[in-house]
């Protein structure tokens, strides 16, 4: 990814579908390109696949230009990016619980589910509790209602086989840095992007505009206003083609194995409150007892362990777990069990100097 990126800046850095000179026709044949390789990735088609900043403005795309705006039904576990967009917009929120061991609970989404509903938003995994959602029974039941259902993948694609075909979903949102790729790039997919207005205006987006009327160039460029990320598409195409290499499911085998042997060490310590399914996909979230996760993450750090401490950018699930905060361990490809051994050991001497 860093070898792309970096070749592009220094070799062929011109805009796209701007210029006919053959630096600007490069970058746009290699950018067209990196828009394939993703929507392959996915199982999608190019023309489904919208390039933006990342998964917080996917979900801002839908919920401002979705045409029938009205109620949406989120979920308790979900990301403040999946829940103030829908606010903003000026949708009806209704919350779907979750079940005691913090999944989606789409029984109690089923009940509560009716004709006013146009959205259902959910987490394909909890950035929090790692909870896997079965995606394809929770599009089945808003479908029934003649809802859509938009799912963030945001936590699923580095460590789940996606392929939004199969899922049944109508939109799929993903950040690139989570998929070991820049930051400031992202994706939406959606087979149902004409029925989306545009919400930004600008350069490339357009068809022909005078000042008594614009049209608008067809998707996914409609969606795509001004100059774009253009090096970070190819470093997130450079990304998915370093994990294609090594294999989805390679990755999700490896980080339950790891997910499995932290739960079951952090079980053994009475300090410890485990959060989240047994299952969790590559996330383990904790709390100990006496000891703010801040405090955890500052000792484990001299320890050479990066964990994630606060509230998750998930206020509504802190508040339903019953805690501030909690701290996170997420794990990656590259993770191992060193990392593991090096996380209990610093736990230890967390214990120790709190004990």
């Amino acid at each position: 990814m860093i070898d792309a990126t970096v070749a592009a800046m220094g070799r062929d850095y011109a805009t796209v579908h701007r210029g006919v000179y053959a630096r600007s026709a490069d970058m746009t044949l290699a950018y067209e390109a990196a828009r394939r390789r993703i929507a392959a990735f996915i199982g999608a088609a190019e023309e489904q696949v919208v390039f933006v900043r990342g998964a917080t403005e996917a979900i801002n795309l839908v919920a401002y230009s979705h045409p029938r705006k009205g109620r949406v039904l989120l979920s308790t576990l979900e990301h403040h990016s999946n829940i103030v967009p829908w606010q903003l917009a000026g949708w009806q929120v209704d919350v779907c619980p979750l079940t005691a061991d913090g999944r989606i609970d789409l029984d109690a989404a089923e009940k509560m589910l009716t004709p006013d509903h146009t959205m259902v938003a959910f987490a394909h995994v909890s950035n929090v509790l790692g909870s896997p959602l079965d995606v394809a029974r929770a599009a089945e039941l808003a479908h029934r209602v003649g809802a859509e259902l938009l799912v963030d993948g945001c936590q699923a694609v580095p460590r789940l086989p996606v392929d939004v075909a199969a899922l049944g979903c109508d939109y799929y949102v993903f950040s690139g840095h989570k998929l070991y790729g820049p930051t400031g790039i992202g994706v939406l997919w959606s087979d149902k992007l004409d029925a989306l207005a545009p919400w930004q205006g600008g350069g490339s987006m357009i068809d022909r505009v005078t000042f008594g009327r614009t049209t608008y160039a067809p998707a996914p460029t409609r969606f795509e206003a001004g100059t774009p990320a253009i090096v970070e598409a190819l470093g997130l195409a450079a990304a998915v083609d370093y994990i294609d290499a090594i294999g989805v499911e390679a990755i999700h085998v490896h980080e339950c194995a790891l997910v499995g042997s932290l739960r079951e060490q952090l079980a053994r310590r009475n300090s410890i409150t485990l959060f989240g399914p047994d299952n969790s996909a590559g996330i383990v979230s904790f709390a100990m007892a006496g000891v703010h996760p801040h405090d955890i993450g500052t000792i484990l750090d001299e320890s050479g362990v990066a964990i994630r401490a606060g509230h998750h950018c998930a206020q509504p699930l802190m508040a339903h777990l019953g805690v501030p905060a909690t701290a996170r361990a997420s794990f990656g490809l590259y993770s191992n069990d060193d990392d593991v051994a090096a996380l209990i050991d610093g736990l230890s001497r967390v214990e120790r100097i709190f004990g």
